[in-house]
């Protein structure tokens, strides 16, 4: 059996038809699912990585964020934290997944997986969550408020601020998609090894929506599950700092930091893999 074989389904939600790629064992009710989210401008190749590494013992499912990759958003789509959180219940509801799911975020997708696990669906349904690179946004928000009131903080929340300096870019008419099309696309396709195509325009939508100062934000709500976020201390984008906080409303709270960028989870799949399965560290032991 080709346990590296891609199964593609296509399921609708919410004006969307969403691309959903199964990999490794079928689903097993002793066994919890693994479901990766993906973040921008990347699709759900990202992960093919660490795939590769879990493929032979996990049941594995990763999917194209709406108007990214392989799914399309139909006319008259939203792209708001709401909608791409009915996209993640639309798809654990249509995969086989009788054990249960571990949830795997990163960069937007983890933004939005922070969101899925605070939805009262999710009760019973997922049973841990892995962060990389991508905040809760009701609790960056309070985050960087807070660095504001502590002058012995401010360092941390104008840094932060510096990090984030696309985040309002993007919200700009035009020229984000003419950086995109004329130098950024070839950069990152060089630093990623993979074609991105329109994703990046296309995905701008994600910031001009869901980050505009209109759209008010789900309401945080406290966390029971095991909750692991993973911090590439070289990630250009996110202060290391950002995890000060999260132990007052995730009571069940691992960080980990790792000396990689942002795109750590896809240079070192090996270490990436070995955190969301430790087994994995003595599989390969002769003894």
């Amino acid at each position: 059996m080709d346990l590296l074989r891609e199964r593609h389904r296509r399921i609708e939600s919410g004006g969307a038809d969403l691309a959903v790629f199964e990999y490794g064992l079928d689903p097993d009710p002793s066994t919890p699912t693994l479901v990766l989210l993906h973040g921008y401008p990347d699709d759900h190749r990202v992960f093919h990585p660490v795939l590769r590494e879990l493929a032979a013992t996990h049941h594995l499912v990763a999917f194209d964020t709406r108007n990214a990759g392989r799914s399309r958003a139909h006319e008259g789509a939203g792209f708001t934290l709401t909608e791409l959180v009915e996209d993640i219940f639309a798809v654990l509801h249509a995969v086989d997944t009788p054990g249960g799911v571990r949830l795997v975020g990163h960069d937007w997708g983890s933004i939005q997986g922070w969101a899925a696990l605070q939805d009262e669906r999710a009760q019973g349904l997922i049973l841990d969550y892995t962060s990389i690179s991508g905040p809760d946004l009701r609790h960056f928000s309070r985050w960087l408020r807070g660095r504001f009131r502590n002058p012995r903080l401010v360092p941390q929340g104008v840094g932060q601020v510096l990090r984030s300096w696309y985040v309002g870019f993007f919200q700009l008419p035009v020229l984000p998609e003419a950086l995109w099309r004329h130098a950024l696309t070839r950069r990152y396709e060089l630093t990623a090894r993979r074609t991105v195509g329109q994703d990046p325009v296309r995905g701008l939508a994600l910031y001009r929506t869901t980050m505009s100062t209109a759209v008010r934000q789900p309401r945080r709500r406290p966390i029971t599950v095991p909750v692991h976020v993973i911090v590439p201390l070289k990630d250009p984008f996110l202060s290391p700092h950002l995890v000060d906080g999260l132990e007052d409303w995730v009571s069940d709270l691992t960080v980990t930091s790792v000396p990689g960028g942002h795109w750590w989870i896809a240079a070192q799949p090996r270490a990436f893999a070995e955190l969301l399965d430790p087994a994995l560290r003595n599989r390969d032991d002769p003894d």
